[in-house]
């Protein structure tokens, strides 16, 4: 399975931070039958480990008025391809990348304040990468389900 490597009190700790990340230890202790202070030593050791990434507020752009979300589908020559990820990497309307199978593909999710910037974004951004042999741009009409990171 996916935690191979977990105890069952790291697992039910796992999952009981996707639920609540602000969860505090004692209260996660409570549940595990462990010490505040025992459950801070084994998340700092899941952290460590980079099981634990990171912990954030996830905002819905689709609740903001205005915002644009969309993915990108992409294709460069193999020659182009860090260059495209470094340029990608450092703008700030685009909010994640995935390596996807294929030949030199990349999959690229963006947040637009409104139309205009996605379409300066496009115009100044995505039709000026180099080496792009293939550009598909697909707006996002709803989220249905979206879950980040593994579940258990």
């Amino acid at each position: 399975m996916f935690l191979d490597g977990l105890d069952e009190t790291d697992q039910k700790i796992l999952e009981l931070l996707i639920h609540n990340a602000r969860m505090s230890y004692s209260d996660i202790g409570a549940e595990v039958g462990l010490s505040r202070v025992a459950v801070k030593s084994r998340i700092t050791a899941l952290e460590e480990r980079g099981i634990i990434e990171e912990y954030t507020t996830v905002i819905n752009p689709q609740k903001i008025n205005g915002a644009v979300s969309c993915y990108f589908e992409l294709e460069t020559k193999p020659s182009a391809y860090q260059e495209v990820i470094r340029i990608l990497e450092e703008n700030d309307t685009v909010t994640q990348i995935y390596q996807v199978s294929g030949k030199c593909r990349l999959h690229v999710h963006a947040v637009a304040a409104d139309q205009e910037e996605l379409e300066a974004f496009l115009e100044n951004v995505m039709h000026s990468l180099p080496g792009l042999t293939d550009l598909s741009c697909n707006i996002i009409l709803a989220r249905i389900k979206d879950i980040k990171g593994l579940r258990l």
